[in-house]
C-alpha cells in the first residue's frame, strides 16, 4: 500500500480547508490514506506527490476534484433523524408561517436541506409537508424543497430516490405506504420514493465555501444538521451567518442537536431544541 508522508498529508489537509472549510487533523491521516488509496489505483498513480502534483494541476482540478471530495466528506443520515424537527416543522414552522407570512398560500413555502447527502432528509421534508398539505386542504398549501450537497456521487443517489428496505425502518408505517414504492422484484429489496414527492425536491451541487448560494428569494426554512461539526468555529460562524442572509425575519433554522451557536454574533433566537428563528 502506498503511505502518505507528513508534507503530502498536510498539502492536501491544507487544500481540503481551503477548498471545503472541513479542517483535517494529524489524527485523520491513516484515514485520508486509505480513502484515497482507490483513486491512486484508479488513474495508476504510483505516489501521494504524484497525485498531489495531478490535483493542483489544471486538468487535476478540472477531472480529480469531484472525486476526492466524494471520498474525504462523510455521508452519515437517516429518514426522519431527530424526528422532534420534523414535527417542530409541520407542527409549529408551517402553520405559524402560513399565518404571519402567507408561506406556502400567497407564494411557494421554500425549504433548504443544506448538506442533504443521499437525501433522506429532504425526502423526510417532503412527506411532513405534504402531510401538512393533506390535513388542511382549504390552504392549497404549496411548497419546494432545494436540496444541495458537495458531493456530486451523493446527489445522484439522492435524485435517483432508491433506498434499501433496511433503510426505510424509521418511516412510519402510514408514510411508507402512501410515500414509497416496491420493486416489483421483492428479491431486490429496493423502495423509490413516489414521483409526487421526488417533483417537489430540487437537488443541486453547493459548496458552502461560495460566497453566492444562489437563492433568488428568501427561505422559510433551513435544514443543516451534523454537518457543521467538520469545521472550525470561525467557519462556522461565518457559515452561519451566510444562512442567515437567506432567511427573512420569522423564517427558521435547525441545526444538528450535538452543534451550537452559542457565542456566535448572529440575529437568531433559540425556540426549541437545535431550532432558531431569525429575528
Amino acid at each position: 500500500m502506498v503511505k502518505i508522508t507528513d508534507r503530502e498529508f498536510n498539502l492536501l489537509s491544507d487544500f481540503i480547508y481551503a477548498e471545503l472549510g472541513i479542517k483535517m487533523p494529524y489524527s485523520k491521516k491513516t484515514l485520508l490514506e486509505s480513502r484515497l488509496q482507490k483513486r491512486l489505483r484508479a488513474k495508476l498513480i504510483s505516489s501521494f506527490r504524484e497525485y498531489c502534483d495531478y490535483l493542483f494541476s489544471e486538468k487535476g482540478a478540472h477531472e480529480e476534484l469531484v472525486h476526492m471530495i466524494d471520498l474525504v466528506t462523510t455521508n452519515k443520515t437517516d429518514f426522519f433523524r431527530e424526528d422532534y424537527h420534523f414535527e417542530h416543522l409541520a407542527g409549529v414552522v408551517a402553520p405559524e408561517l402560513v399565518r404571519t407570512t402567507g408561506a406556502g398560500v400567497s407564494r411557494k413555502f421554500a425549504a433548504w436541506s443544506a448538506g442533504c447527502s443521499s437525501g433522506e432528509e429532504p425526502y423526510t421534508m417532503s412527506m411532513v409537508l405534504s402531510e401538512f398539505a393533506h390535513r388542511h386542504p382549504g390552504l392549497g398549501f404549496d411548497y419546494t424543497i432545494f436540496a444541495t450537497d458537495i458531493s456530486t456521487r451523493m446527489l445522484q443517489h439522492a435524485a435517483e430516490g432508491t433506498y434499501r428496505e433496511e433503510r426505510i425502518q424509521p418511516v412510519p408505517e402510514g408514510l411508507r405506504r402512501k410515500y414509497l414504492l416496491r420493486s416489483r422484484d421483492r428479491s431486490r429489496g429496493l423502495v423509490r420514493i413516489i414521483p409526487e414527492l421526488r417533483e417537489r425536491v430540487r437537488f443541486s451541487r453547493l459548496n458552502f465555501m461560495d460566497d453566492d448560494f444562489g437563492f433568488k428569494e428568501p427561505l422559510d426554512v433551513i435544514f443543516c444538521r451534523n454537518v457543521v461539526i467538520y469545521f472550525d468555529r470561525a467557519t462556522q460562524e461565518k457559515l452561519f451567518s451566510k444562512f442567515c442572509r437567506y432567511l427573512s425575519p420569522g423564517s427558521y433554522l435547525f441545526i444538528g442537536h450535538s452543534e451550537s451557536l452559542n457565542g456566535f454574533s448572529l440575529p437568531l433566537e433559540k425556540v426549541g431544541p437545535a431550532v432558531y428563528r431569525r429575528v
